[in-house]
């Protein structure tokens, strides 16, 4: 391979949310951070910024958007225009704005639970009342309810439903089929559809990223897709993102909120980073899939022969592994604490993410092949103690 993705870096004393939070015994396998150098291209790029020596108000280039356009075609086969485009500071403020432009703070948005955590404290923050549109779990596999889906989106109070969209934390890409479904439902009752995509490009072969406002197209639906390359090269500390719409008249409102906000422009040195990222960022890209693949193997045959009692959700995308631990029967808040007490690995409980997340830990598989070894061994010692 071209890149090392097997060299482990030491992340402490950098300030680290990942890696600072905890104490130095503890091994960090929760937040959606990898530990991987990122592409050297966006290195490169920084590099020349600082050196520049001059950071001062910028502008937002073309080659931002011809970027972003480029990279949708390679990598999704699906075409862009500029004027689809609305470049923001990041993807949890952009939901913010959308929330603030389109919901009143006493209508509803639905959520398919067990779902990005981020989602609740972002509808709290707007005073939103959530509906929660649990998937349905059957050996080891999650559907959309649509029965349930149907009646929420019928409440005249519902006005939209945020989409994770490949699905975090459930590692599920969702097929051409079911967001046509969300569609037809979604357009009868007039509900807006927002789906975030930061996950897309870390889909793996055979399954195929569907952008939302590629299918809804076709209905009389009102709908944004939230990008961003920060998740794909592990650039979040660098936030930047764009919303995708066809309609040039839902973006002019999200931008109006962005600029009451505060929040309207993504800084210079993001965007020259983005910018570096899709424009040569593609054999990065290609071989971090690679390794993360054989990571998710690596894991499966390490559960299989170790852990015989944890189902493994498969993963169709993003780096972060659901673990099944329903057999032990315990509340996976205290599960999760004792994991952290008594192994020092730290792993996310699955309420973290709903109700419906009860039973079940999140692994961040992102890492050095030598520390997903040690992480998995320590939930080795952790899984015979509470199996004796």
């Amino acid at each position: 391979m071209q890149y090392n993705f097997d060299e482990v870096i030491n992340r402490r004393g950098t300030n680290s949310v990942k890696w600072d939070l905890c104490a130095p015994d503890v091994l960090p396998m929760w937040v959606a951070d990898m530990d991987f150098k990122t592409a050297p291209v966006i290195t490169e790029s920084l590099q020349k910024i600082v050196s520049s020596g001059i950071y001062g108000y910028s502008l937002t280039p073309d080659a931002f958007y011809e970027s972003v356009i480029s990279w949708w075609n390679k990598q999704h086969n699906f075409t862009i225009r500029k004027e689809w485009l609305l470049a923001t500071p990041g993807v949890l403020p952009s939901l913010s704005a959308i929330i603030r432009t389109f919901v009143k703070a006493d209508e509803n948005v639905i959520l398919q639970t067990p779902v990005y955590n981020h989602f609740f404290s972002t509808l709290e923050n707007c005073g939103c009342t959530v509906l929660q549109n649990d998937l349905l779990y059957n050996e080891g596999f999650y559907s959309i309810d649509f029965d349930d889906l149907e009646n929420k989106a019928a409440d005249p109070k519902t006005k939209l439903l945020l989409l994770s969209n490949p699905h975090n934390p459930i590692g599920r890409v969702y097929e051409k089929e079911e967001l046509e479904r969300i569609c037809k439902i979604c357009s009868v009752h007039n509900v807006m559809v927002v789906s975030d995509e930061i996950h897309s490009d870390l889909v793996f072969h055979p399954k195929k990223h569907t952008p939302f406002i590629e299918v809804s197209a076709e209905y009389n639906i009102d709908a944004i897709s939230c990008g961003s390359p920060c998740k794909t090269f592990n650039m979040s500390g660098l936030p930047v993102s764009y919303l995708i719409s066809k309609n040039q008249e839902l973006l002019d409102k999200v931008q109006k909120t962005l600029d009451m906000q505060d929040t309207l422009y993504p800084n210079m040195v993001a965007v020259n980073a983005l910018i570096a990222a899709y424009d040569h960022g593609d054999d990065w890209v290609k071989e971090l899939k690679s390794y993360l693949t054989d990571n998710y193997k690596f894991l499966i045959d390490f559960c299989n022969q170790n852990l015989p009692q944890v189902k493994v959700i498969p993963l169709n995308a993003t780096y972060l592994v659901w673990l099944d631990f329903g057999f032990s029967n315990q509340n996976t808040t205290q599960l999760s604490q004792m994991l952290l007490d008594e192994e020092k690995l730290w792993l996310n409980a699955g309420t973290m993410y709903g109700n419906s997340g009860e039973g079940f830990l999140r692994i961040n598989i992102a890492c050095p092949r030598a520390l997903l070894l040690e992480g998995l061994d320590r939930l080795k010692t952790f899984y015979n103690r509470i199996t004796v």
